[in-house]
C-alpha cells in the first residue's frame, strides 16, 4: 500500500500541499492524493472544537475513554444495518452477480493531520456519496498523536519537513462510521507500519504477548472498536525490514485474536508467509494465503487486499487457491486498484481481466484513493492554485468525478463502460480506461419495511434548509446527517430527450456550465434534487431500489417546487417485486401546476396493500405536448409512510456540559433513545439549526447569540419530527474575561470580570480533563462580588484541565487550557538492552516525549532520519529511522546516558551504562557544582568504596550489600533536595553497577 502523495515543484506563491510517499519497493508503485490543510477563516477549526488523533502501540496498550482526548465526541451510535436479499431484476445491470464485494479505502472529509473534525463549517469537505457500492469502507488518513504541538506542523513547509509523530492506528471518522452503518456497509480502522510514515513504531510493539499468553493490545483494540463503534481493522504491514519469520505465528495469532472477538480483519498482500519479507505478491497464492487461511492456526484474517500489479492469469489463479483451501474468492479475495494513482488514465490492472469466461467476476475488488474524485482535483486541474478542491465554486467538478467513477463515463449505471467519447474534459477527466464501478459492482440497498423518507441531503451544504426557508446562513458539512443515497446516478428511461439532474444547493452555489437551472436550494437539509431541461417524451428518473411493504394505511407523499410553468405532470412510478419489469404510475395530484414554493402532495396506496414495492422513481410527463422547454421541477422529499411510526417523544436530560463564551463555543448532551425509536437528533440555538446527529453529545461552533435557547428534537424513522426539549442561558450576564495564570510550584490564579449584578455568590471549579497522570475536582465558594480566586498545588505536569464559574444559580462560563509543564519522568533503563557494544531501545512512554538523546563518552550519537532527511544528534519522535532502534557503541564499556526531552523542553537523564570511576567522577563534579553537599558527596563515595573494597576481594554478598545501600540513600529524607536529574544519574548509575555485579563480571 502506498500512501497517495503527489509531489510538486514548491513555490514562494502557493502552499504546497501534498506528500510523496515512501520509497519505491519491488512492485509496489507510488500514488498520489494532496492533503487536507488546515481551514482558515470562519471555516478554521474552532479554538475548542474536538479533533480526532492517531494512536501509538503504547497509546493503545493504556487506552481509557475517560483518558483519551475528546474520545466521547467522537463515537458512532449508529448500528449497522442490515442489507436487503439481492434481487436482480430492479439492478441497473440485471446480469451482474450481487456476491461482488467493494472494499473501499481512501480518505474521508479530508486527510487532515491535526483538524479531523465531525463536522464543521465547510461545504468544500468530501461526504461521499456511494454507499450503494461498498461493503467496507476503511479509512488512509494519517492523523499526529494526541499531544504533538500545532506548531511543530507548517503547511507551507515541503511534505519532509514534517517533524512530528503519526500513530499507527486511524480510527475511523464517527460520521463516517454512522454513514456507513446507516447503507449497511462496515467501516474499518486502519493498522499501519512503514519505515517512512510511522518511523521507529513497528509491529514488535504491538504484537506482544503477556505471561498468560494473551495479546494486551488485541484486547485493547476490541475494546477501542466497540466503544467508538465501528467494525475491525485494516492490516497494512509495510516496514521494509519486513516481519522476522519467529515472529509470523505470532502476527497471525493477534489478527486471529481480533477475529474471533467478532472484529472483521483484512490483511494487505505485502509479506511473504514463510520468510517475512516485504514482497507484493500481486496475487493470492502460497505466499501470502496462509495469513487467512493457516494449516496450524485456522482461519486468521477475513481477507486479503492484492497489490495492483495483477492479470487475468494471476486473477484466475487467486480464484482457483482460494478455492482449494475452502475459501469463497468473492469474499476472500480483493483485488486491488489503486484509483488514487491511476484516475481516470490507463490502469495498469484492467477490471475485465478479473472476469471470467461467462463475464462473471472471479474475486471481489479493493480501490485505494477513490476519494481522488474530490482531492485529486487541484493535480487534475494543473496550475498553480492547489486550494480548489475546498474551494466552493469546484465543487461541481467533485461531483461529475465522482458519478464518472462510480457510475461510468457516461454519468448512467446501466452504461457504466469506458467510453473515450465522454465528455468529461471539463472536469479533468476522461472516458476512455475506466469502467464505472456499477460494471463489476451490484448496487445494494437497506430500505425496507414500511415506512422511508429521503431529503436527497448530501450531507453538507451552503446554508441549512428547514421547511423550504434557511435556517442558517452558515456552510456546513455533516455526513452524520446524510440521506441513504439516490441507487443511481442518473439512471433515466425516455424515448426522448434526458432531462438533467443535478444537487440543487441554492443561490449562491457554482453549478457550473454544464447546467442551467434556476437555484432554489433545499427543502431540507442542503441541497434538494433538480431535474430540468427539454421535455418531448416521458422521463422515468429511477430513485431508489427498496423492499418497501404496502399495507392498509400506506401513502406515499412528494415535497417539490415547480419553476415551470407548463402542464407537465408527474407520477412516482412504482415497480413490485411481483412484476419488476412494469412500472406502475400514480399520478401526483396538481402536479401540472406551477408551485408558489414547496409543496406536498400525497398518494393513497391502499390499493396495493399486500405488494412490496422493489424500486421506485419520478416519472415527468409532458402529456400531450410535443415539446416543454426550460421544465424544471425540484424534488425536496421523498416518502413513505404506513402510519405505524409514532412521533418520536422529547429529549429529556438535555444540559449545557461547556460554554466557551469568549468564542461562543459551546458542548451540549441529552439523554439517547434506541435507534428503533430515534433515527436523529437535531440541534437549534435560538432557532437556528446548528446541526443534527445520533448521539447523545453535541458540539455547537458557531453560538448564535450569548442568550437565549438551545433546543433538542427527536426524529423518527419516517422523518416525523418530536417537540423541542429546550433550555434558556443568558451569558450576557454571567461573569467574562477568564485569565488564568499557573507558577512553576503549582499556584494557580483565576481572575474574571463580573456582571454588574450578582445576589449571592461565585462558585468556580476546577477539575481535569482526560488526566493523564493525577485527578484534580477542587471548588471555591466566593462572596461579595470576589473576581480572583487561587488553587494551591494544582499539577505542573501538561495535564488538561477545565475551570467552570458561576454566578448565583446562572450558566456555568468555561475555560479549558493546558497545566504548566515542568515534570519529565526519566527514561528507563530497563528500556534498553546492552550487549557488549550492541544497543537496542524501545520508545519512551512518556505522553509528551519529543526528543532522546543518546550520548558515549558525553559526545552525542546521531541517528538517521526518516525520507532520507540525513542524521540527526538525536532520536526524534516519529522520525528516526526504525533500523536505528539497535546500534552499537565505540566501546562496550563506554559510559552511555540517555537524556529524554519532552514538547516543553523538560529533560532527564538516564545512565544506562558506566564505571565505578565514572560514578566517583559525577559525585565529584556535582559537589564542585554545589548540587551536593560535601557532607553528602563524602558518605556516597565511602560506601561505594567499601562496596568497591569487598567486590575486589571477591565479597559479592557484602559487595552487592553496600551497593543496595549506596542506592537506598537517594530515597532518604537527607538527599530530598536533590534535582530528579541528578538522582537518577546517580541512583542509576548504582542500580547499573549493581546489575552488573550480580552477573559477575569484573569491576571496571
Amino acid at each position: 500500500m502506498r500512501s497517495f502523495h503527489r509531489k510538486k515543484a514548491f513555490r514562494k506563491t502557493f502552499v504546497l500541499l501534498v506528500a510523496t510517499v515512501l520509497m519505491v519497493q519491488m512492485f509496489a508503485t507510488v500514488a498520489f492524493a494532496g492533503d487536507t490543510l488546515p481551514y482558515t477563516g470562519e471555516s478554521a477549526t474552532g479554538e475548542k472544537q474536538p479533533t480526532q488523533h492517531g494512536y501509538t502501540s503504547h497509546d493503545i496498550l493504556k487506552w481509557e475513554p475517560e483518558r483519551d482526548k475528546f474520545a466521547d465526541m467522537f463515537r458512532s451510535r449508529v448500528p449497522l444495518q442490515e442489507r436487503n436479499e439481492p434481487f436482480a431484476a430492479t439492478q441497473a445491470n440485471p446480469d451482474l452477480p450481487a456476491e461482488t464485494q467493494m472494499f473501499n479505502l481512501a480518505g474521508d472529509y479530508g486527510n487532515a493531520f491535526m483538524d479531523s473534525t465531525a463536522y464543521t463549517n465547510k461545504f468544500g469537505q468530501y461526504t461521499f456519496p456511494y454507499w450503494q457500492y461498498v461493503d467496507y469502507y476503511s479509512y488512509w488518513h494519517g492523523m499526529a498523536t494526541a499531544d504533538v504541538p500545532r506548531d511543530l506542523y507548517d503547511p507551507e513547509l515541503p511534505w519532509y519537513e514534517r517533524w512530528f509523530e503519526f500513530g499507527v492506528l486511524n480510527v475511523p471518522n464517527p460520521a463516517y462510521t454512522n454513514a456507513a452503518h446507516k447503507n449497511g456497509v462496515k467501516s474499518l480502522g486502519v493498522i499501519f507500519f512503514s519505515v517512512n510514515d510511522r518511523g521507529p513504531q513497528t509491529y514488535t510493539q504491538m504484537v506482544k504477548k503477556d505471561k498468560d499468553g494473551n495479546f494486551p493490545v488485541a484486547d485493547k483494540l476490541v475494546e477501542i472498536a466497540e466503544y467508538f463503534g465501528f467494525d475491525g481493522y485494516f492490516f497494512n504491514q509495510e516496514e521494509a525490514t519486513g516481519v522476522k519469520p519467529e515472529d509470523i505465528p505470532e502476527y497471525k495469532e493477534f489478527m486471529k485474536a481480533l477475529r474471533e472477538k467478532g472484529l472483521y480483519v483484512q490483511w494487505y498482500d505485502s509479506t511473504k508467509n514463510d520468510s517475512g519479507r516485504l514482497y507484493y505478491e500481486n496475487e493470492f497464492n502460497e505466499a501470502n494465503s496462509p495469513f487467512l487461511r493457516d494449516e496450524e492456526y485456522g482461519d486468521v484474517a477475513h481477507s486479503i487486499f492484492l497489490n495492483y500489479n495483477w492479470n487475468r492469469k494471476r486473477m484466475e489463479y487467486s480464484k482457483a487457491h482460494a478455492e482449494e483451501l475452502g475459501l469463497d474468492p468473492l469474499e476472500s479475495v480483493f483485488a486491488g486498484v489503486e484509483a488514487g494513482a491511476d484516475r481516470f488514465g490507463r490502469h495498469r490492472n484492467n477490471l475485465k481481466n478479473n472476469l471470467d469466461e461467462n463475464g462473471d467476476p472471479m474475486n471481489s475488488i479493493a480501490m485505494l484513493g477513490a476519494d481522488f474524485t474530490h482531492h485529486g482535483l487541484d493535480e487534475d486541474l494543473g496550475g498553480e492554485d492547489t486550494l480548489r478542491r475546498f474551494d466552493n465554486d469546484y465543487q461541481w467538478m467533485s461531483f461529475i468525478r465522482d458519478r464518472a467513477w462510480w457510475s461510468g463515463p457516461n454519468l448512467d449505471p446501466t452504461n457504466p463502460g469506458r467510453d473515450s467519447e465522454a465528455s468529461l474534459s471539463d472536469v479533468a477527466a476522461q472516458g476512455g480506461n475506466w469502467d464505472g464501478v456499477a460494471a463489476y459492482i451490484a448496487e445494494r440497498s437497506v430500505i425496507n419495511g414500511g415506512n422511508f423518507v429521503s431529503h436527497f441531503n448530501l450531507g453538507r451544504g451552503l446554508q441549512y434548509y428547514k421547511n423550504g426557508e434557511i435556517s442558517n446562513t452558515e456552510e456546513w458539512s455533516n455526513i452524520n446527517i446524510q440521506d441513504v443515497p439516490v441507487t443511481w446516478q442518473w439512471w433515466i428511461d425516455t424515448p426522448g430527450t434526458e432531462l438533467q439532474v443535478d444537487y440543487d444547493f441554492g443561490t449562491d452555489y457554482n453549478a457550473g456550465a454544464r447546467y442551467d437551472y434556476q437555484q432554489i436550494g433545499a427543502f431540507e437539509g442542503g441541497n434538494s434534487l433538480v431535474i430540468n431541461g427539454s421535455m418531448d417524451a416521458e422521463n422515468f428518473l429511477r430513485l431508489y431500489k427498496t423492499e418497501l411493504d404496502l399495507h392498509e394505511e400506506s401513502e406515499f407523499s412528494l415535497t417539490y417546487n415547480k419553476s415551470s410553468n407548463d402542464s407537465s405532470v408527474m407520477h412516482v412510478g412504482v415497480i413490485f417485486e411481483e412484476s419488476p419489469n412494469e412500472v406502475e404510475k400514480i399520478v401526483i395530484p396538481h402536479s401540472a401546476e406551477k408551485t408558489e414554493g414547496w409543496v406536498t402532495q400525497t398518494v393513497d396506496l391502499s390499493e396495493y396493500a399486500g405488494k412490496t414495492v422493489a424500486a421506485f422513481g419520478i416519472v415527468f410527463d409532458p402529456q400531450d405536448n410535443e415539446q416543454i422547454d426550460n421544465f424544471q421541477v425540484n424534488l425536496g422529499e421523498v416518502k413513505f409512510t404506513d402510519h405505524t411510526v409514532e412521533k418520536p417523544d422529547a429529549p429529556t436530560g438535555l444540559k449545557i456540559t461547556k460554554a466557551f463564551t469568549d468564542t461562543e463555543e459551546m458542548y451540549i448532551s441529552w439523554d439517547i433513545a434506541p435507534y428503533e425509536q430515534v433515527k436523529q437528533y437535531n440541534v437549534y440555538n435560538n432557532g437556528v439549526h446548528v446541526g443534527g446527529i445520533y448521539d447523545e453529545v453535541f458540539y455547537i461552533k458557531n453560538m448564535q447569540g450569548l442568550s437565549g435557547t438551545v433546543s433538542v428534537t427527536a426524529v423518527s424513522e419516517d422523518g416525523q419530527e418530536s417537540e423541542p426539549v429546550t433550555i434558556p442561558y443568558n451569558y450576557e450576564e454571567s461573569i467574562q474575561g477568564i485569565e488564568v495564570t499557573q507558577t512553576e510550584t503549582g499556584e494557580m490564579n483565576v481572575s474574571w470580570e463580573n456582571p454588574e449584578s450578582i445576589n449571592e455568590q461565585i462558585t468556580v471549579r476546577l477539575t481535569t480533563e482526560y488526566d493523564e497522570t493525577e485527578n484534580v475536582d477542587e471548588q471555591a465558594v466566593l462572596q461579595n462580588k470576589e473576581s480572583e480566586v487561587i488553587f494551591q498545588n494544582t499539577p505542573v505536569n501538561g495535564d488538561k484541565f477545565l475551570i467552570q464559574i458561576q454566578v448565583d444559580e446562572g450558566n456555568w462560563v468555561s475555560y479549558s487550557d493546558t497545566f504548566v509543564d515542568k515534570e519529565i519522568a526519566s527514561y528507563p533503563a530497563e528500556s534498553v538492552t546492552l550487549d557488549g557494544k550492541n544497543v537496542s531501545w524501545e520508545l519512551p512512554t512518556q505522553r509528551d516525549w519529543n526528543y532522546l538523546y543518546v550520548y558515549e563518552d558525553g559526545e552525542p550519537l546521531t541517528f538517521q532520519t526518516t525520507y532520507s532527511q540525513g542524521e540527526k544528534p538525536y532520536i526524534i519522535r516519529g522520525r528516526t529511522h526504525s533500523t536505528e532502534l539497535e546500534f552499537q557503541t565505540v566501546s562496550a564499556d563506554s559510559k552511555l546516558e540517555f537524556v529524554v526531552q519532552d514538547y516543553a523542553g523538560n529533560t532527564a537523564k538516564t545512565v544506562v551504562r558506566t564505571t565505578l570511576e565514572d560514578l566517583h567522577g559525577d559525585i565529584e563534579q556535582y559537589t564542585k557544582d554545589g548540587v551536593l553537599s560535601n557532607a553528602a558527596s563524602k558518605q556516597l563515595t565511602n560506601t561505594l568504596k567499601t562496596a568497591e573494597k569487598h567486590y575486589n576481594k571477591g565479597k559479592w554478598k557484602q559487595a552487592e550489600h553496600h551497593l543496595q545501600k549506596y542506592i537506598s540513600k537517594f530515597d532518604g529524607k537527607q538527599l530530598d533536595d536533590l534535582s530528579e536529574d541528578t538522582r537518577n544519574v546517580l541512583k542509576g548509575s548504582g542500580a547499573y553497577l549493581l546489575k552488573k555485579w550480580g552477573r559477575g563480571k569484573q569491576l571496571s
